[in-house]
């Protein structure tokens, strides 16, 4: 056992807990120089847990704004709301005019036979314009406004969901480089933790069942260092995906996620989506659609009259012209446009439910997430300010008594292994508070992220 406890020297933490080496040493107490050494190492665990780079800053900015640009969901929403903008002058405008040129001939089938001899033979026009009765061209356009509104918010809303969906994958895939770096960094010490294990197992100072478990929970970081890799590839082919990029094409790291206060009260929120979110926008645009669409039902039930006039040559005789209204009559009223009124105003009050539905869900979900991220901000506190700090505590108790001989060496690296698991939990936590704060903002349409 000697041997290997005067082989350890530790160099003093600079700001990062990877920052160790590890020298040759002699003639020092081993058990003394295994004690400094994990002194040492506990603080700093217990300081890498509230270490931060700065808020998510140019590069997070740069993706959004790449998004926003080349996201194929937003190009399409574009695209059909400046479609839906050429709708209203269509369905406003009269219906085209019809031109009906034409011949009557007597005795003979071609045209101009017994023109001038026979009275029936004429060879001339005749123009037709339908004419909806008066209201029903405005209703038809006011109609097709309110889709387009309709379709604007649609847009406003497909471009906050690839916004929200951005910054998620974004912060997912910070997460796993944050957890990659604990365990890779506790990997190496846990390694070296076994090997003075084993080294005290040979000499008959520790059970092989200590050795065991701490081979068990190298391979069990070893599993999660594994998922967060596959959690890493899989969110930087979502971001790609996102901003419409080949995939495969290489991402900057992400910038570590800081703590920061929860920036708005859950009134506010409630507020901010009254006055903001596209989705109830867009159901109270249906909800007005759907009214004028009632409106215009009913005036179904007034016909549309069709002018007709014509010109016609009859040879040396006198020219012939003609002039007809034809009314279109809604007879059948009582199963169609007595049916179509009932059907608009159910319509309507469809839409007014599913602006209730709408808005009763949002309210959920921003009181969800709320919650979420308010939880997540207090454990994230706790983590860095007690939690962390008291286990380094305990940490350092068992250093002392570990070091008069009253615990073993895997009583110290088990409390050592319950550290890193709470700067996990830290880790994960921030990770929870970043992600609700993207789902509010796209409820909200209120920037509440750096």
């Amino acid at each position: 056992m000697a041997h290997v406890f005067n082989n350890i020297r530790t160099v003093p933490w600079h700001g990062t807990a990877s920052a160790f080496s590890w020298t040759v040493q002699t003639r020092e107490n081993p058990r003394a120089r295994s004690v400094r050494t994990l002194r040492l190492l506990a603080a700093a665990t217990a300081c890498a847990a509230v270490l931060a780079a700065q808020p998510a800053g140019s590069d997070l900015r740069d993706l959004l704004a790449e998004a926003l640009r080349a996201n194929p969901e937003i190009v399409a929403a574009q695209k059909r709301y400046e479609a839906s903008r050429q709708r209203p002058t269509q369905v406003s405008s009269l219906p085209d005019p019809m031109f009906s040129p034409g011949y009557n001939s007597n005795g003979r089938p071609w045209p101009g036979a017994g023109l001038g001899m026979e009275p029936t033979s004429q060879i001339g026009f005749m123009v037709s314009q339908e004419l909806p009765f008066p209201g029903k061209r405005k209703l038809a356009g006011d109609m097709a406004v309110k889709e387009s509104e309709a379709e604007w918010q649609q847009y406003q809303q497909v471009q906050l969901s690839v916004v929200a969906r951005l910054k998620q994958a974004y912060y997912r895939r910070s997460y796993a480089f944050s957890a990659v770096d604990v365990l890779d960094r506790n990997l190496e010490l846990l390694q070296k933790f076994l090997r003075i294990t084993e080294a005290r197992y040979s000499v008959g100072k520790a059970a092989q069942q200590d050795v065991y478990k701490a081979q068990t929970q190298i391979s069990i970081l070893e599993t999660k260092k594994v998922q967060l890799q596959r959690e890493k590839r899989a969110r930087e082919a979502e971001i790609n995906s996102l901003l419409n990029r080949p995939p495969g094409s290489s991402l900057n790291r992400p910038t570590a996620l800081t703590p920061m206060p929860l920036p708005v009260q859950l009134e506010e929120l409630y507020a901010a989506a009254r006055e903001n979110s596209p989705m109830l926008r867009r159901d109270e645009k249906m909800i007005q659609r759907a009214e004028v669409a009632v409106n215009m039902a009913r005036k179904e039930y007034y016909p549309d009259v069709t002018l007709n006039g014509g010109y016609y040559n009859m040879g040396r005789m006198p020219d012939m012209f003609m002039f007809r209204a034809d009314f279109k009559i809604p007879l059948y009223y009582f199963r169609k446009q007595r049916a179509a009124v009932t059907e608009q105003a159910q319509t309507l009050v469809q839409s007014r439910k599913t602006y209730e539905a709408t808005n009763q869900g949002i309210h959920f979900r921003i009181q969800d997430d709320y919650l979420m991220s308010q939880t997540s901000e207090q454990l994230v506190r706790l983590y860095g300010q007690t939690v962390i700090p008291q286990a380094s505590l305990a940490l350092e108790s068992s250093l002392s008594s570990y070091e008069t001989g009253a615990v073993d060496f895997l009583t110290v690296f088990m409390n050592y292994i319950t550290i890193v698991e709470y700067e996990m939990n830290y880790y994960e936590e921030l990770q929870n508070f970043y992600l609700a704060l993207a789902r509010l903002e796209e409820m909200t349409a209120r920037a509440l992220t750096p």
